[in-house]
């Protein structure tokens, strides 16, 4: 069995503002993108695919984008279209029972050792997982308040994060079944948040991989400094390259 990366980048950012999307937000001398692809090629993958828009035109300018690995093709105009269209594109290469390794292109601070294990721990699963982290804080839930500036509405109660985990990338699943229960969801029109809410809508339980909270997913311009000063404390621990 082969194990193809798959990274959706056809995204154009828009909770970031600005006119660049955030995957080519500079990070610590290089960009953001360059940071996440490098780390996922320590893997011993037949390729990277990453999707991006027809229009992009930063994305042919990065010397990775010619990396012997690295493979690119078209993206949707969501999340879930993207990484479908990126397994149709595999679909003359991978097998059934392949797995596919799907990142997001904007958390450039997943740790090889994390990507590692994550393949260890899934790899005799006929589904496969995730990486998530605890919930650690406490929840509110809230009733909306309208019109009032900064001021988000009255809280209703306080459920328990009890049994809750926060999902993340990468998550790993079979060729196969990731391409049939995408294509199904959105044929039908639902909404996937993630690789493995596709699977879930189904009937399927992914396994659940605890991961590093320092896996941030940049979403915000004020997380890029943070990223940095993450990317900057594995450095020092020799933290990147491990695993």
């Amino acid at each position: 069995m082969s194990l193809w990366v798959v990274v959706p980048a056809a995204g154009t950012g828009t909770r970031f503002g600005g006119e660049q999307a955030k995957q080519y937000s500079p990070l610590a001398g290089r960009r953001v993108i360059e940071h996440t692809l490098e780390r996922l090629l320590s893997l011993d993958c037949e390729a990277l695919v990453v999707t991006v828009q027809p229009t992009d035109r930063d994305w042919p300018r990065l010397e990775i984008s010619r990396h012997p690995k690295v493979e690119t093709a078209a993206g949707g105009s969501a999340r879930a279209k993207s990484v479908l269209k990126a397994l149709e594109y595999l679909g003359d290469k991978a097998d059934e029972q392949d797995w596919v390794l799907v990142h997001d292109v904007v958390r450039p601070c997943i740790m090889p050792a994390d990507l590692r294990m994550l393949c260890q721990a899934l790899a005799g699963d006929s589904v496969g997982g995730l990486l998530a982290t605890p919930v650690v804080a406490t929840l509110k839930r809230v009733a909306e308040v309208k019109g009032v500036d900064a001021v988000v509405g009255r809280v209703v109660d306080s459920p328990s994060r009890d049994g809750l985990w926060q999902a993340a990338t990468p998550q790993m699943f079979r060729y196969g079944l990731l391409r049939s229960a995408l294509a199904e969801g959105i044929a039908a029109g639902r909404v996937i948040t993630d690789e493995a809410s596709a699977l879930e809508q189904l009937g399927y339980q992914p396994l659940l991989v605890r991961g590093r909270p320092d896996n941030i997913k940049i979403t915000f311009p004020e997380d890029l400094p943070l990223a940095a000063a993450i990317l900057e404390a594995q450095a020092s621990a020799g933290l990147e390259r491990a695993g």
